[in-house]
């Protein structure tokens, strides 16, 4: 659906198959995808994927910030002719989007980080593999020969370690290192901590760790020290799940302790919070694949970053995951691309719920999208062919929104005339 008519196809294509009454396999506006999924994925892991810091006032001022953005439509423009197409890193793709790397997607649904990769493939679009995902980066790649593969990477306090994942993601066919800077600590989410829950410690989410060859070498000689963990009546439940989800036999991990011992050492070096621009200097020397750095939202890094040879950056706020009260992505895009100059790689996440809101951003100084939340639930619903459906419709919103608009390509997009009701 990159030209020409692919939004009217998509259009017909929905009206004829309700004609015959077929119903969609996903809802079309976010807040009835969210309702569905939140009662198919059962509360703890939904409110994982939902919750942001605290009152989740970043969370609404991502939303807030895009809402209050007005399209200025500018008419008698020849729009017969259409393309969401871009470039990006060298690579051809039909539309503005990739899939923002997002933990632990088997709370939404069993093998879910496969699945998405294989809707990523379907629809040539790059998914940004979760340094926390359930699934080994190499079968996730093995899936995706038509789409570009990114690789995020939370940067270990184990130099080795993090030396040996950039290894893999180049090993792997990967096209870009996304360094995520916003997460050397877990923001106070309320939601998992009235849940008191955190999937990591059920051995979800740390497929990249043990698949990993340095980690398990450090995991051979790994000492345990701190305060021994409380034992209450959801110790068997939890120790169960964790040997159900750690590779290999469940009942062996019954009767091992490495798995508990896996969680146990990916909690002591899970993120470096020493993190610096000497860290990313060290991944610039590692690896010649393009480095993006992804969480910033202020000006002066952004520049700082530029300056030392980053390829890019995702403006971003984890979703307002972090920092509650924090500025929105949007509101930092602009002001980031306004610093940086318009032949730097931008990208935004945070608050994307459909293509009008590509649009948004597009106008507003991104050169591309990252969807998160949304695929989530798609994938929850109607797993694969939901993650598919969802960007066949964000691509349809975002090609007629251009039409509309009096826009023929995203550069058109890019000088799109936009007026925001405030700097909120």
């Amino acid at each position: 659906m990159s030209s020409g008519q692919g939004a009217i196809t998509r259009q017909k294509e929905i009206y004829i198959r309700g004609a015959a009454g077929k119903s969609s396999l996903i809802p079309f506006d976010y807040g009835s995808l969210e309702e569905k999924a939140r009662k198919k994925m059962g509360r703890r892991g939904f409110d994982y994927v939902k919750t942001g810091a605290g009152r989740e006032m970043t969370t609404d001022h991502n939303r807030s910030a895009l809402d209050k953005v007005q399209i200025v439509p500018k008419m008698l423009r020849d729009v017969s002719s259409r393309s969401t197409e871009i470039d990006l890193l060298g690579s051809r793709i039909p539309a503005p989007f990739l899939l923002a790397p997002i933990g632990v997607l088997d709370l939404a649904r069993k093998r879910g980080d496969l699945l998405s990769a294989r809707a990523a493939n379907q629809a040539e679009i790059p998914m940004i593999f979760s340094n926390q995902a359930s699934a080994p980066m190499e079968t996730c790649a093995a899936v995706m020969p038509k789409a570009p593969k990114w690789m995020q990477l939370y940067w270990s306090k184990s130099n080795d370690l993090v030396k040996s994942l950039i290894e893999r993601a180049e090993n792997s066919g990967c096209e870009a290192l996304v360094i995520t800077l916003d997460t050397t600590l877990l923001g106070w989410r309320l939601r998992d901590l009235n849940n008191a829950y955190l999937p990591f410690l059920e051995g979800r989410g740390i497929a990249q760790y043990t698949s990993d060859p340095v980690f398990n070498e450090l995991l051979n000689s790994f000492k345990e020290e701190g305060q021994k963990p409380e034992i209450g009546l959801r110790t068997p439940i939890t120790l169960y799940q964790l040997a159900k989800n750690y590779p290999g036999s469940t009942m062996r991990n019954l009767f091992s302790s490495r798995p508990l011992r896996s969680v146990r050492l990916f909690t002591a070096i899970y993120s470096q919070t020493a993190l610096t621009w000497e860290h990313i200097q060290q991944a610039l020397e590692w690896t010649d694949l393009p480095v993006i750095l992804k969480g910033i939202l202020d000006s002066e890094d952004a520049l700082r970053a530029k300056s030392i040879g980053v390829k890019g950056l995702i403006v971003s706020n984890h979703g307002g995951r972090q920092v509650d009260g924090a500025v929105s992505s949007l509101n930092a895009l602009r002001n980031i691309r306004q610093a940086c100059g318009r032949d730097f790689l931008i990208l935004m996440d945070s608050g994307i719920r459909g293509g009008q809101d590509a649009f948004k951003a597009i106008a507003s100084g991104a050169d591309a999208v990252c969807i998160g939340r949304p695929y989530a639930y798609a994938l929850a619903l109607a797993g694969q062919r939901g993650v598919e459906e969802l960007l066949k419709n964000y691509q349809a919103e975002l090609e007629l929104t251009m039409a509309l608009s009096g826009c023929r390509n995203i550069n058109e997009v890019k000088s799109a005339s936009v007026i925001s009701k405030s700097n909120v």
